[in-house]
């Protein structure tokens, strides 16, 4: 897709567009327009976030199963000690911030945090590379930066919710979750004025637990959406090019400057949002797991 045959406008909705596809009579229809996307309902499935969460989920296990296997004594290098470098930091963390005992919650948050960076460090590609290539293939629109789609944010929230709900269940039984939710924050000795807090307590408890899973979908999603924006708008500035003048010589110039800029500071988000998510897992597990928080 080209910036000299479509306005600027256009552009921007291009690229924030996923592809999203259905099953209709038998045959996979895929939309061509925002609006036809969200006319296909809630079973329309966004390919390219699947594809790419799907491909970067397996360069991942890949990629630390050959290393384990290919581990060897002594000091590391290379790619062995990079990957050992990740898994002491996750495990660094862990010990920090969970106070119980699960040997899932390690290899949790390796998988959350090395899935979601791979999935942000889509961002640093070039706006149009990945999408031209699909293009070419005969797809209209490709979004390679699952992060940036919100079903992909809140399906991984919702993975999180679920097992804290679990884990609260099996570490405290129904009553003891129950009790939480009803008897927190707001407690009396009087057995009438307690009864009385209930509702309240329920309500802000309630309101505390469903936060968890929204708060953790939507920082991530705001954050990697509003990176690939800036990202989309330092492209555009591109397409004014028309010829060699001083003008557009000095526009060329701020572009390749604020491209590098802002890739370089983009590090930095996404690695914090992908540490983020994780800390906020494991403390929300770590809470699951105590009678009281």
């Amino acid at each position: 897709m080209t910036t000299e045959t479509i306005t600027s406008s256009e552009y921007i909705k291009h690229h924030l567009q996923n592809l999203t596809c259905n099953l209709n009579a038998g045959h996979v229809h895929c939309a061509h327009t925002a609006q036809e996307a969200k006319e296909m309902g809630f079973w329309a499935l966004n390919v390219d976030t699947f594809v790419m969460s799907f491909i970067l989920g397996a360069l991942f296990l890949m990629l630390f199963h050959g290393v384990a296997r290919r581990a060897s004594s002594g000091i590391p290098a290379g790619i062995q000690n990079f990957v050992e470098w990740v898994v002491d930091f996750i495990d660094g963390s862990v010990k920090g911030s969970f106070s119980s005992t699960n040997a899932l919650i390690a290899p949790l948050a390796l998988t959350i945090f090395v899935w979601i960076f791979l999935m942000n460090f889509m961002d640093l590609f070039p706006i149009d590379f990945l999408p031209k290539i699909a293009q070419s293939l005969g797809f209209g629109h490709f979004k390679v930066v699952p992060s940036t789609d919100p079903n992909a944010t809140f399906g991984m929230s919702f993975v999180v919710f679920f097992l804290v709900i679990y884990y609260s269940l099996k570490s405290k039984g129904l009553g003891g979750f129950a009790a939480e939710l009803s008897m927190m924050p707001f407690q009396s000795k009087n057995p009438i004025i307690q009864i009385l807090f209930v509702p309240i307590n329920l309500i802000l408890e309630g309101v505390n637990l469903i936060a968890k899973p929204v708060s953790l979908a939507l920082r991530l999603f705001g954050n990697m959406y509003a990176g690939e924006m800036i990202f989309i708008l330092i492209a555009i500035m591109g397409s004014t090019w028309a010829g060699f003048t001083i003008a557009n010589i000095a526009l060329f110039g701020s572009q390749i400057f604020l491209s590098l800029g802002w890739a370089i500071f983009h590090i930095l988000i996404i690695t914090l949002q992908a540490f983020i998510f994780m800390t906020l897992t494991i403390v929300y597990l770590d809470m699951a797991h105590q009678e009281h928080h």
